[in-house]
Parts: C-alpha cells; sequence; structure tokens
C-alpha cells in the first residue's frame, strides 16, 4: 500500500459498516486519523408480500427482475424459499431477465448459478442501470420486479417513464433505535467540529445517513454542516444518493472498491482541498440566497420549471438573445472591440435588459463568452473579424499544458462577476438571472486547435494520445470552472448554465472516458441549491450521460424530439429546448406551428423550459424572436 500522507493532516469520520471499517482501517495504517461510525445492518423477519412476489415468479408473471445489491440478493432468495420449492424458484429465476445493478449482486447471483443478462459493475448508479437496460433490454409493458428501498425511488421512476410496471420486493427494515447511540455520537461530534473529512463509502450507507438527518430533525442543519468540511463517497452512486437529498459532494470516485476508492482520492486530494478552501473564501462574501421563498425571482416560472414545479405557463429564454441579430446590439458593438465589450460590465448589463424588454422572456443570461476564461490560464486570445476566436499560442503537446494554470482566484475575471452584479441589478426583481461557462471539453477543444475547428484533428490527437496529459488538462480546467461558476452564483446568479458547443463530435464512449467525469466533478461542486442546465449539442446519443450528473435541467438541440430526449433523460429532470433556431428564419405563423409542435411534446408537464437548440442566428428578424415568445406564452397557458 502506498504512503497516504496526504491524509495525515485530517480527522476523518467514516460513515457505514462493514465497508466503513475496511476504509478506516487502510486509512488507520497509512497514517490517517478516523472516526468509523457504523450503523450496523440487522435483517428481520420478510415483510408481508414476499409470498406474493415467489409465486408470480413461479407463474412467469415477472419478466425482469432487477436486484440492486448483494445482500438483496441473499435475501429475495432466502425469503422466496421460505414459501415455495427452493429449486423451482431458481430455474424460473433463472428462466427470466435479471439485472445486477453492483459487483456484489453478480456475485451473490453467481453463487446460485444464475448468470445475469445485464451486469452493472461501475459505479451502482441507478442511472447506469438504466442506460445499460436502454442499450440491450426494452422494457415497454413489461413487468419488472426489483429490491424496495429508499435508494431506487429514481430508478422505479426512470423505469415507469419507460413504460414499465414496476413491483417492489419487500425486503426488510432496520429499526431506526439501533443506530440512535451512534447518530447521536455523530451528530454531536459533527457541530462541535472535530472533523475534517466526511467519507462515505456505498450508497447504502448514504440513505442511512439522509434518513436518520431527516429522523433526528437535522437534515438542514446537517447539509449547513457539511458545507465546511469535506465530503467524500466512494462510488458515483453514493454521490448521486447524497445529491438527490440536497447534500453536496466535493469528490466521488469512479470506483466502488473502498481500497482503490482511497487511492483515487489519495492521488486528487491535494487538488481537492485546494478548490475547497478556494470555494470557501469565494463564498464568505454576501451571497444570494437561492433557498429563499421570499425573494422576488424564487417563484417565476422559470425558477419552478427548474424544480420540476407546475407553472402558469411554459417558460421561454432564448441562447444569444442579445446579440447581432438586435440593432440596439449592433449600435453598442460598432463603437468597442467584442472582448472590450465583455469586459465592460455596464455596456455588457445595457445590451442583455434591452434584450430582455424587448422580447419578453422569463429569464436573463449574462452577456459574455465563453473563451475570456481561458485568458488568465495562459491563452492568448484574440477576437479576429472574419475568422471569429483565435488563440494565438495553441496547446498541443504536454510541455504546453505545463505551461497552462488553473485560476487561483476570480481576480483575473472580475470583470464578468461586475457583470453578474450590474446585470441583476439593473434587471426587474421578479426574472432570475443565470451564469454560464464553457465546458471542459469544448474549452479544451480551443485551446488545443487555436480557434473553430472541422475535425478536432489535434483535439483527438492528444485526446487518444497523450491519456495523462489529457487528463491535467481537463483537470485544470474542470477546477477553474468550478470556481468560475461559484464566483458568478455569489455574484447574484439565480441558475447557470455549462454550455458543450462541440461535445456532438464525440462518440458515447468517449464521451463518457474523455469528458463526462469532469462535467460531473464540476455539477458535484456547485451548491445543490443554485439549478445547473447541463447544455451540449450535436449527438442526441449523449443525452443519458448528460442526466447522469446532478444537473437540474438537461439542455436539448433540436436533433431529436422532446419527448423522446425527456424519456431518455427521465421526467424526474427539467428539460430545456428545443426548436431549431433556423425556424425563426420564416414567418409568425410558422413559427408558433413550430412552437405548439414542442409544445405537444411536453404535454404540459412540470419543468419545461423553452429554448432554441442553440443560439438566435444573426439574420433572424427581431419580430420573430418575439413572435416566438409570444406564441409559446400563449399556446401555453394553463
Amino acid at each position: 500500500m502506498k504512503d497516504l500522507r496526504h491524509f495525515e493532516d485530517f480527522i476523518i469520520a467514516v460513515i457505514g459498516e462493514s465497508d466503513a471499517s475496511e476504509c478506516a482501517e487502510i486509512l488507520d495504517a497509512n497514517g490517517g486519523m478516523t472516526r468509523p461510525f457504523l450503523f450496523s445492518k440487522e435483517l428481520p423477519e420478510a415483510r408481508d408480500g414476499s409470498n406474493e412476489f415467489a409465486n408470480r415468479i413461479l407463474t412467469a408473471d415477472i419478466d425482469t427482475v432487477i436486484f440492486v445489491t448483494g445482500v438483496g440478493v441473499q435475501a429475495i432468495i432466502e425469503q422466496a424459499s421460505k414459501n415455495v420449492d427452493h429449486q423451482r424458484f431458481l430455474d424460473c429465476l433463472a428462466d427470466i431477465h435479471t439485472v445486477a445493478g453492483s459487483k456484489a449482486a453478480v456475485n451473490a447471483l453467481q453463487q446460485f448459478q444464475i448468470t445475469p443478462k445485464i451486469s452493472v459493475n461501475s459505479s451502482n448508479s441507478w442511472r447506469d442501470i438504466l442506460m445499460a437496460i436502454d442499450r440491450s433490454l426494452p422494457v415497454i409493458n413489461q413487468t419488472i420486479a426489483l429490491e424496495e428501498s429508499e435508494s431506487i425511488y429514481s430508478l422505479i421512476s426512470g423505469l415507469e417513464a419507460r413504460g414499465a410496471r414496476v413491483v417492489k420486493i419487500p425486503l426488510f427494515a432496520v429499526p431506526s433505535s439501533t443506530w440512535a447511540p451512534v447518530a447521536t455520537e455523530f451528530f454531536e461530534q459533527l457541530e462541535a467540529g472535530e472533523f475534517h473529512i466526511i467519507l462515505f463509502p456505498s450508497p447504502e450507507n448514504a440513505v442511512r445517513f439522509c434518513t436518520l438527518a431527516k429522523q433526528y430533525g437535522r437534515a438542514k442543519l446537517t447539509r449547513h454542516l457539511l458545507d465546511n468540511h469535506l465530503v467524500l463517497a466512494i462510488g458515483q452512486g453514493t454521490a448521486e444518493i447524497l445529491f438527490d437529498r440536497g447534500f453536496t459532494v466535493d469528490y466521488s470516485t469512479e470506483t466502488t472498491d473502498p481500497a482503490e476508492g482511497i487511492q483515487e482520492i489519495k492521488s486528487q486530494i491535494s487538488q481537492i482541498t485546494k478548490q475547497k478552501s478556494i470555494i470557501r473564501v469565494s463564498m464568505s462574501g454576501p451571497a444570494t440566497n437561492n433557498s429563499d421563498p421570499n425573494a422576488p425571482w424564487y417563484n417565476s416560472p422559470f425558477m419552478k420549471a427548474c424544480r420540476g414545479e407546475p407553472t402558469d405557463v411554459t417558460p421561454i429564454w432564448m441562447m444569444r438573445q442579445a446579440g447581432r441579430y438586435m440593432s440596439e446590439y449592433r449600435e453598442v458593438r460598432s463603437k468597442t472591440s467584442f472582448l472590450d465589450l465583455c469586459a465592460n460590465p455596464q455596456l455588457c448589463s445595457e445590451v442583455m435588459c434591452t434584450a430582455v424588454n424587448r422580447l419578453g422572456v422569463d429569464a436573463a443570461i449574462i452577456f459574455s463568452d465563453l473563451l475570456p476564461i481561458l485568458v488568465p490560464m495562459g491563452c492568448d486570445l484574440e477576437f479576429v473579424k472574419g475568422d471569429g476566436p483565435v488563440i494565438h499560442n495553441p496547446v498541443r503537446t504536454a510541455a504546453d499544458i505545463d505551461r497552462i494554470k488553473p485560476l487561483e482566484s476570480n481576480d483575473p475575471l472580475q470583470f464578468v462577476m461586475d457583470t453578474v452584479k450590474q446585470t441583476r441589478n439593473d434587471l426587474p426583481a421578479d426574472m432570475p438571472l443565470i451564469g454560464f461557462a464553457g465546458s471542459p471539453f469544448t474549452l479544451a477543444s480551443y485551446m488545443i486547435e487555436g480557434g473553430s475547428s472541422r475535425n478536432y484533428a489535434n483535439t483527438k490527437t492528444l485526446m487518444y494520445g497523450d491519456h495523462g496529459a489529457w487528463d491535467q488538462l481537463m483537470q485544470h480546467l474542470a477546477n477553474s470552472i468550478s470556481l468560475y461558476l461559484q464566483g458568478q452564483i455569489e455574484a447574484g446568479a439565480q441558475c447557470v448554465q455549462l454550455f458543450d458547443s462541440w461535445a456532438g463530435c464525440l462518440s458515447f464512449e468517449d464521451y463518457k472516458t474523455y469528458a463526462h467525469p469532469y462535467v460531473k466533478r464540476i455539477i458535484a461542486s456547485l451548491p445543490s441549491n443554485v439549478p445547473v442546465i447541463n447544455f451540449a449539442t450535436g449527438n442526441p446519443a449523449l443525452l443519458p450521460l448528460l442526466a447522469d450528473t446532478r444537473a437540474a435541467v438537461i439542455g436539448i438541440d433540436w436533433r431529436t424530439r422532446l419527448d423522446d430526449a425527456w424519456q431518455t433523460v427521465g421526467y424526474d429532470r427539467a428539460v430545456q429546448g428545443n426548436l431549431d433556431p433556423t425556424v425563426l428564419l420564416t414567418n409568425p405563423t410558422e413559427i408558433k406551428k413550430h412552437a405548439k409542435f414542442v409544445l405537444d411534446q411536453a404535454g404540459g408537464r412540470a419543468g419545461h423550459i423553452f429554448n432554441l437548440g442553440h443560439g438566435i442566428l444573426p439574420q433572424t428578424p427581431v419580430d420573430n424572436a418575439i413572435a416566438l415568445v409570444d406564441a409559446v406564452h400563449e399556446l401555453s397557458q394553463r
């Protein structure tokens, strides 16, 4: 075992049972100071309903069984065997589709000579399970059984959205009284500030922790206290449980193995702690309270839609709603360069507020650009007339990456923070303001190509050819973007959007490997009470991965139907989109027809934000943009 000296300065609370003990032993053996809090699992008698489930398996009334955990496999088979013939039950179970949602579930099934049709061995995430099912197992009109636990409610929603009938298998409940002494001790020490790091080894332990915090009436206080700690999770599934319940996770490992997870954390701990420190400083000033129900914008249609709440009308805003298609913008732009405009908070606020007032949209987005963040990182950026953005010192080699430095603070980008503040002050009080940043892959592509590209040859050459250099660059970008968006939130943004304008050039597997982990890390670093819109263009196949984050809203371009896309990402998420921008080049009648087509696909479901599939084109008549806003408001009145 390698020396884990990076942990020596921290007191670590490890939440769990046997896996928590394992993590604590590894850390203690290498200089760590741990305090394991063991919420031991009991297996009482089966709940009522196990006999019904066993009989439905025997009569072929169930098409698929999803096993989420290894202990679930053992408990289900044990309980069923009390009611029906053991071997007959196993034979019938082997004849239907089985899905193992974790490595432990795979191993447990194999002990009974059952090979699952689908095995998900990575992060034990319900989204991983859904993605695997989508690839090889149609579930429409199928009856699917899965073990009952608090952690699989999102999985149930995703299956039902795909047309499946879901049967919950009753297992066991753990009396909360058995955890009382441990829970009391933990919460007292947490409030006393006796820990630096909180480590969650598994999804099951995350569920227990969240349940206890709620039962003890300490959920809100605990969320607040954990913001001042380093919160780590073994496995993406563990992090998801915490995210879904409003807790912030500073880092989650790709692996679910405790020993491997600690090694992964060890390799990142220096940067994680540094970034956490920066974020704490950035958040120490006066902040917009996005949880304040009395804020004028809190119950605006846009913010309610972000939260998935019903609205009286479908909210609409448009990307590039302040731009060259407006004469007011062109007049301002004729007097200054683009970069100088972006550096002038007063002018940025003026062009955006003008657009908002003319169009009648339901949200504003700050006027800026994706690329200014690259300048303090070491890029020589220029906007060249006729060519667009040009980076004169592109990044092509590992040596080039060594000169790229992540942001240490937002000081070099204070003009963006001032733009947020100025725009927030100039907008109507009930108008939400959106901040934004480019996603790591898009920004990396600009840095490597030196500008726009058709085939991204230089980017992919580095990405495929030097994984270590690529990871270093993407980590620099992810850390910088996290800090940048934190600063915008502190300055007054109610929501932020990540733009991955060039992600469409990647295959599903390449995006999953080379881009997705860094996007997840960024979104996980942001306050849970601030909605994040995760938007990428060009490849509908990426939608499951866009949803495999804590983003509240998934942005959809026009290349797939909105209803199909919504079904893919899950109805537990808000969606944004998805009119083709070229429709605005036609006429009001055609625009209204296409707007109705999109709204009909949404079906009045809560959580729809109307937008274009990309930015407004420069040749768009302003009156047509206004006609779209009017049509959406008229047609969506409820």
